[in-house]
């Protein structure tokens, strides 16, 4: 699978976006590419694997949209919805019948592009400001929360890659 492109942060700025949060975007964008290189051939029973009872990929690419949406709803300052809170009890469901690749990753690919939307409207003066996460309000910043939903979102990427690998038998 070569990828004939740099990786993404070598692409320059990304047109739309603030200097402060391209960083955020490039890892975005990477992980964009990088679950549809990965997952799109894969079967359901390899997409839903858990060898080693390890996270499936349909896990990761379900809560990379998930998590993603958790994130960035405490960067704007609110609290979960009960619909996200019955989306993070379910990522690991497969469904009945069970989703495709196609319909994982297309979950995976819209939760980052709504990630987009809202980084591209963050107004770069309110980085700084303090946020909250989950019932304790455990501090942190909007910064510090966009940039951990990209980071995040990448280490989900990378356990993508890797279980690629071990459902494909080294493939």
């Amino acid at each position: 699978m070569p990828n004939e492109l740099p990786e993404v942060w070598l692409r320059g700025p990304v047109e739309g976006y603030p200097a402060e949060l391209q960083p955020v975007v490039h890892a975005l964008l990477q992980v964009r590419e990088e679950v549809a290189r990965h997952a799109a051939d894969l079967t359901v029973e390899q997409l839903w694997a858990r060898p080693g009872n390890a996270g499936s990929i349909g896990f990761h690419l379900r809560h990379i949209a998930g998590a993603t949406d958790r994130l960035l709803t405490y960067a704007r300052d609110e609290s979960l919805a009960p619909e996200q809170l019955a989306w993070l009890k379910a990522e690991g469901v497969p469904g009945d019948p069970p989703a495709t690749a196609a319909e994982a990753i297309d979950v995976a690919q819209q939760g980052i592009d709504r990630a987009l939307a809202q980084v591209r409207e963050t107004d770069v003066r309110t980085l700084l400001d303090a946020r909250g996460v989950g019932r304790a309000r455990l501090p942190t910043t909007v910064i510090g929360l966009v940039f951990h939903a990209a980071e995040h979102a990448g280490r989900h990427a990378g356990q993508i890659a890797t279980m690629r690998k071990v459902v494909k038998g080294g493939a």
